[in-house]
């Protein structure tokens, strides 16, 4: 057993995100260019992403290489973006905006599909990483939940539990992400008190492929003669839509008065999903405007000639699948959340504060008030005909949403009404009404005065399970009809 002096404890920081659509640009040959002592380079990644971001980019106006006339030739063309060594460099170097933390690239659209449907390798522990030590240079893990039917779940693993060595090696800075990247991983359990963790012992967990269900927790409580539903979800995955459904069915039936929606983890997902959700919470709202889209200029000009009624989604009555959505007709909903709610979980406390009561209690929130979709090497940069030289996808920022009162650019983050962040030392059980976040909405509920815990000490993340994909940067939009072709 060992045990280490804690000289370095900081805060969580997360970030959110969105996603958009498909539509028809001129392609024409993407020639390779000649690189240094006759060598011919192919940059046909790089010709699909500066497409792209051309296409439909949202900051498209502050990259002057992505307007329409700035090359006068391919060759042109391909002279910039033979500046840059690899896609990656190009996207994020050359192609994107300096306001804008949340489009990426991807060099494989197929892990990038089972992400936004939910699908991973995982050994069951979602966690995040910390720094600890002198130096704040070695990491430690602790788990935040454990998915159902998993590796870890059969080895005991439960949320507030610490992990510092991965197959015997201490966790840094600089090895961490190597790491935790094997199939098998042998972890060294902890324990944390005060300043000291404490390691307990070691477990093997296994990673496998598993589809996460991000109706997480659907319970009902009771309190003073009030029914109060309380739901965890922790991904606006639209595949899950019925299941969500199901949950205010089950909410219905026992005649909730009050709901506490848990975003605490959620970094966001499908607009249209968002957009149900609150229609979910209220239902005396349809066809009334849950969220405007501001474009970049081409577009926003195209829609307001076109289809205005593309620049609005409104509530609705029906899930895509076209069973009824089960609405509680709520005039008042209590919202947690954490630097790690983003996106679809701001776009759900933005959207319905015209409409209704939101009280927001926990940690602000992201600040991602943007949506974007993933464009594939095609004709219309759909999925169908995608190029086979390559599987790159691009995830672009391509609108900005604001609420029915036009609120928008919430950039530093949605600010709660009352502020009550998680301390590691007393994570508590998730869904029990001890735990410190859902006690602190009860205490509220009940009229009582919210405070924080005593001896509360942040801790300063660097990482967390998923980040090889930038999970808690999206909110995207499926479906967009047909881009916009050029002559």
């Amino acid at each position: 057993m060992k045990m280490y002096k804690l000289f370095f404890l900081a805060l969580l920081i997360n970030v959110g995100f969105v996603s958009c659509s498909e539509d028809a640009d001129d392609v024409g040959p993407t020639p390779p260019t000649t690189g240094g002592e006759g060598e011919t380079r192919d940059l046909t990644v790089e010709n699909f992403a500066w497409r792209g971001m051309n296409n439909i980019y949202l900051y498209k106006a502050d990259i002057p290489q992505l307007a329409n006339d700035y090359f006068a030739s391919q060759a042109e063309r391909n002279d910039f973006l033979d500046n840059f060594e690899t896609p990656e460099d190009l996207f994020y170097d050359g192609l994107m905006s300096s306001q804008d933390r949340f489009s990426w690239i991807v060099d494989d659209y197929v892990e990038l599909e089972n992400l936004f449907s939910g699908i991973s390798t995982t050994t069951g522990m979602n966690y995040s990483l910390g720094t600890y030590g002198e130096n704040a240079n070695l990491v430690f893990g602790v788990v935040r939940y454990v998915l159902p039917g998993t590796s870890a779940e059969a080895k005991g693993i439960k949320r507030g539990d610490l992990f510092t060595r991965i197959n015997g090696e201490q966790m840094t800075i600089t090895n961490y992400s190597a790491l935790l990247a094997p199939e098998v991983l042998d972890v060294t359990l902890a324990t944390i008190e005060g300043n000291t963790i404490t390691e307990t012992g070691e477990v093997t967990l296994t990673k496998a492929e598993y589809s996460s269900n991000p109706v997480y927790i659907t319970k009902t409580i009771d309190l003073d003669g009030m029914k109060i539903g309380y739901l965890m979800y922790n991904s606006f995955t639209d595949d899950y839509d019925e299941d969500l459904n199901d949950a205010f069915n089950y909410f219905k039936g026992e005649n909730i008065t009050e709901l506490i929606l848990d975003l605490r983890y959620n970094g966001g997902g499908s607009v249209r999903t968002a957009t149900d959700l609150a229609a979910m919470i209220t239902g005396q709202f349809p066809g009334e405007i849950f969220l405007k889209e501001e474009w970049n200029a081409e577009y926003q000009d195209y829609f307001l000639r076109n289809n205005p009624n593309r620049l609005v989604n409104k509530f609705n009555t029906q899930l895509t699948t076209g069973t009824a959505i089960n609405s509680l007709n709520l005039d008042r909903v209590y919202v947690l959340t954490t630097t790690r709610s983003a996106s679809a979980s701001e776009l759900i406390i933005n959207g319905l504060e015209p409409y209704i009561d939101v009280i927001h209690i926990g940690d602000k929130t992201t600040g991602k008030f943007t949506a974007s979709t993933t464009l594939y090497d095609s004709p219309n940069f759909g999925r169908q005909n995608a190029s086979t030289r390559h599987t790159y996808a691009l995830q672009p920022l391509i609108f900005k949403s604001l609420n029915a009162n036009g609120v928008s650019d919430y950039v530093d983050g949605l600010y709660p009404d009352f502020e009550f962040k998680e301390d590691i030392r007393n994570y508590g059980v998730l869904g029990d009404e001890n735990e410190p976040l859902l006690n602190a909405a009860l205490n509220y509920i009940q009229g009582n005065r919210i405070s924080m815990p005593e001896g509360f000490k942040p801790f300063n993340v660097v990482g967390e399970s998923g980040m090889e994909l930038p999970t808690y940067q999206k909110m995207y939009v499926k479906e967009i009809p047909g881009f916009l072709e050029r002559e």
